[in-house]
């Protein structure tokens, strides 16, 4: 199983990028794209929105493949198989931007414990099955993008509460000039 490097590498045809993670239901995308417009309208940072059809939490990143080995995303949703958790309440509230990056997210104050319990016991089912993932860096940074290409950092500020019952996690396939493809949803159980 052998990572690409980078998307703008020449033969992008077989490229895959896949990834665990929280897929918000439709109501919720319009909450996230009417907070993300304000916030353009606001502060006039350049840069793209997202649509909202894109918006994710990503859980766990298993990198970008070109071409996608036979086995990975069986491998992975067998791993996924193995998770029995409950689902949890979050709010999306805040806004920033990550320092050197040209993103703008919506990410949450207080982040749920059952959050963080998701994605750990992620990687480690990933991990036993030997699926490979790409670090977050030191620690998981949750967060929802919603702007790209932006000209300036955006310090953390509060936004309008906009509450997700997460009940669910989804393996998305992003080839590049396609929409996601949602491969398969998982729903946590009480």
């Amino acid at each position: 199983m052998k990572p690409v490097g980078h998307r703008g590498d020449a033969a992008q045809d077989g490229m895959h990028r896949l990834f665990f993670a929280l897929w918000p239901d439709d109501t919720l995308r319009a909450g996230i794209d009417e907070v993300a417009r304000e916030l353009m309208q606001r502060h006039d940072p350049g840069g793209r929105l997202l649509s909202a059809a894109r918006y994710h939490m990503t859980l766990q990143f298993l990198g970008d493949f070109n071409p996608l080995p036979p086995s990975l995303i069986g491998d992975a949703c067998a791993a996924a198989d193995t998770l029995q958790l409950p689902p949890f309440d979050m709010t999306l509230d805040c806004a920033g931007s990550f320092h050197g990056s040209h993103v703008w997210w919506l990410g949450t104050q207080h982040r749920p414990p059952e959050l963080l319990r998701l994605w750990d016991e992620m990687g480690i089912a990933l991990a036993r099955a030997k699926v490979p993932v790409k670090p977050h860096g030191q620690a998981f940074a949750p967060h929802l993008t919603i702007l790209r290409n932006v000209r300036r950092f955006i310090a953390p500020e509060p936004v309008a509460p906009l509450p997700w019952r997460v009940d669910a996690f989804v393996l998305v396939d992003s080839r590049p000039g396609r929409d996601y493809e949602v491969v398969r949803r998982w729903p946590l159980l009480a």
